[in-house]
């Protein structure tokens, strides 16, 4: 079965920073693309920076220049380096991955989930 843990999150105030991480575990083959998504109150999830295994990272535009996402792919684990919080920024904070995964059923394509982390901006 594979997991996707995140952690880091927290309450910090604007201009601040944090550190997110992602842990991959399981039997996993091998993991094309990782993904940090969130999620503020009364929205929809969105996309916040995407990395390949080839370390090619995507942001949207609201964090470009703040954010930097990166990961290590011999720990199966990707990372969301956050400076100049601002309060909008204060979201439930998801990890989603591209993998693919030995199961029962042999070798299978998954994208799954982790449980999220909170994410406070706020003096």
């Amino acid at each position: 079965q594979v997991q996707l843990v995140e952690s880091g999150g927290g309450l910090v105030q604007p201009g601040g920073s944090l550190r997110l991480s992602c842990a991959a575990s399981g039997s996993i083959l091998g993991i094309n693309v990782m993904g940090w998504y969130r999620q503020a109150p009364g929205k929809e999830r969105e996309l916040v920076a995407t990395i390949t295994s080839y370390a090619s990272p995507k942001y949207t535009d609201s964090v470009k220049g703040r954010f930097t996402i990166s990961r290590d792919n011999a720990k199966n684990t990707a990372y969301l380096q956050m400076n100049s919080l601002k309060s909008e920024d204060t979201a439930v904070y998801y990890c989603n991955a591209h993998l693919v995964a030995r199961t029962s059923l042999g070798s299978r394509y998954l994208e799954p989930w982790g449980q999220g982390t909170l994410v406070t901006v706020s003096s």
